[in-house]
């Protein structure tokens, strides 16, 4: 076991050193193919692991990263990079590289510490570690979309009443936008409206730069939303009655989901109750019968 977890580490410090070389030895056209398409640096991760393991990304793992090809592994990247917002702060190369980074990170720490604290681990566990290190990329994606998309979800009725009131105060649409983004606090759908808005100033038009949105968000409500606006914008419809009646089903949909979670709660109350309560309550009550009983038997 001891020899199978030597290998393993040789292994892995053979790929780390073959890492570290090919990015010395990369050319400046293939750190040039790295930049970001805005020219920009990209913009600090609320993740502080993320932010950590950049330097050692952008070191060793852009290079290699950068040589993998494959079409529809790099657009399904790029897809969950867009959907989680995280557009700004991670490319298609970045991900890659910390997947890299991080699947050999993970098992050279699980085997140095495995080794010198004489943990005990089998060497397979190395293995598993690695796994999780490459899907943490994946992991923290996920974790910012289910993120955007609860918040959205609570913000969007009051950011529909806002625009409904605004229009009914004589605003147009764009104009309700624009005031809602500029009066209503930080938040996603508050970023999201500003880049709706940016879109439609670099010559998009309404239509496309809502269902811009509605891509970039990845919800149903918001698709929703996104329809029922240029159906209307597009038959001449009254966009404030569309708002109004959106806004309600939006409420009546968020009252729906919040029974049906008090429902699951309710129902996982039970699991304790069995697991804990009743056996201490069934000891309680027949613990003293049965000692009793036990009692008379011996005599």
């Amino acid at each position: 076991m001891g020899e199978l977890s030597l290998i393993a580490g040789l292994l892995l410090a053979g790929f780390s050193i073959y890492m570290i070389v090919s990015s010395v030895m990369s050319t400046d056209e293939e750190q040039k193919a790295l930049a970001w398409a805005s020219g920009d640096q990209p913009s600090k991760s609320n993740s502080k692991f993320l932010e950590w393991s950049r330097p050692l990304v952008h070191k060793f793992g852009l290079a290699l990263a950068a040589r993998i090809k494959n079409v529809k592994y790099r657009k399904n990247i790029k897809e969950k990079i867009f959907t989680s917002g995280l557009n700004s702060e991670l490319n298609v190369d970045e991900f890659i590289g910390l997947q890299m980074v991080w699947g050999i990170l993970f098992p050279i720490l699980l085997l140095v510490l495995n080794f010198t604290l004489e943990l005990g681990f089998p060497w397979f566990s190395a293995l598993g570690m690695g796994l999780l290190g490459f899907y943490f990329p994946h992991l923290h994606c996920k974790n910012e979309k289910v993120r955007r998309t609860r918040q959205v979800l609570l913000d969007l009725p009051f950011y529909i009443d806002l625009m409904a009131l605004s229009i009914e105060a004589g605003m147009d649409f764009i104009g309700a936008i624009e005031r809602v983004s500029e009066k209503a606090s930080k938040s996603v759908l508050a970023d999201e409206f500003s880049e709706v808005l940016r879109d439609i100033k670099l010559g998009s038009t309404r239509a496309e730069a809502l269902k811009k949105m509605s891509a970039r968000l990845d919800m149903s409500e918001i698709t929703s939303f996104v329809t029922m606006i240029v159906d209307a914008d597009a038959t001449g419809g009254e966009i404030g009655k569309v708002l109004k009646s959106q806004s309600i089903q939006m409420r009546l949909e968020r009252f729906t989901r919040a029974e049906k979670q008090g429902a699951k709660v309710s129902q996982l109350i039970l699991i304790p109750l069995m697991l804990f309560i009743m056996p201490a309550v069934f000891i309680m009550v027949f613990g003293p019968v049965i000692l009793q009983f036990m009692g008379q038997g011996g005599q």
